[in-house]
């Protein structure tokens, strides 16, 4: 397969759509220097994006989140998916859509006059972790920790949040894993490297309090079927201990779905029954 800049298609770039390989940005763009960009990943199932709105309304919140705005409103972003889509004739696909600080009259931290920047893509993407969703992911431990609210706007989705996340999926990949377990700058349990985590006792279900990482949008949808099977659902601080006394796991996320989790560092869970209804569950409600 070529480089995803080597591809046939069209990308959505600053109002028009444009051949894929004419999708480029200067060296001198504030963003490749200083991290002045936020993203969305999101699914399309025949056709239709899942939640297509609430990401773009995120998108906007994050760029506001890093002191900056998107010159497009949710019904232009929208519009622009729903045209990316069009193009490119597929129905089952990733959808990714950035905005960031470009090139213009500043070069350093500050770049107040520099034109704010906008691009869609999609493409064919299968399951994020393979074959884990039978089986089970196995995740290293990071040594990385998910910063504390007050050392950076943690609630956005910014591309500048992502680099411990790239340090610790290289790091887990070259143990044989999937993906690593980040803790939150306190040494609760927090979430993957993109997904959120959730984990099940007697019963119940137990997931972090997102009040210093991504509270994700595939995260808040299994949380709604959970309620809605009755099923108890504790929004909780976790202590590292406590992973030995949970049964199942499993990780949400746009990209990773509903996936199973096996192990987590020396900690083993059973890909049960209620992790397969929930995936299945998700699966079904995607495509509706």
């Amino acid at each position: 397969m070529s480089g995803y800049d080597d591809r046939d298609g069209q990308i959505w770039m600053d109002g028009k759509l444009i051949d894929w390989r004419d999708a480029n940005v200067h060296i001198l763009t504030h963003a490749m220097h200083y991290a002045s960009s936020v993203f969305e990943g999101e699914r399309a199932y025949n056709g239709k994006i899942f939640k297509s709105r609430q990401h773009s309304e995120r998108l906007k919140k994050s760029a506001n989140m890093i002191d900056f705005d998107i010159p497009w409103t949710v019904d232009e972003i929208e519009a622009a998916k729903a045209e990316v889509m069009a193009a490119s004739g597929l129905t089952d696909a990733y959808v990714r859509a950035v905005a960031w600080r470009g090139a213009g009259e500043d070069m350093g931290v500050a770049s107040a006059r520099n034109p704010v920047r906008m691009a869609i893509a999609a493409w064919e993407w299968g399951a994020y972790y393979g074959d884990a969703k039978m089986k089970g992911a196995k995740l290293d431990i990071s040594k990385w920790k998910r910063p504390s609210p007050e050392t950076i706007p943690s609630h956005a989705k910014a591309a500048g949040l992502y680099m411990i996340c790239t340090m610790s999926k290289h790091a887990a990949e070259a143990k044989g894993c999937s993906d690593a377990m980040m803790f939150d700058y306190r040494g609760y349990v927090a979430e993957a490297t993109g997904a959120n985590i959730f984990f099940v006792k007697d019963g119940e279900v137990h997931t972090p309090d997102p009040d210093c990482f991504l509270n994700g949008i595939t995260r808040q949808t299994v949380i709604g079927m959970l309620k809605d099977r009755q099923i108890k659902v504790h929004e909780r601080h976790i202590m590292p201990e406590e992973l030995e006394g949970f049964e199942q796991c499993w990780l949400t996320g746009t990209a990773a779905e509903v996936t199973p989790v096996g192990q987590i560092g020396d900690y083993n869970f059973e890909v049960g029954s209620l992790t397969r209804d929930i995936a299945a569950g998700y699966e079904k409600l995607v495509r509706l």
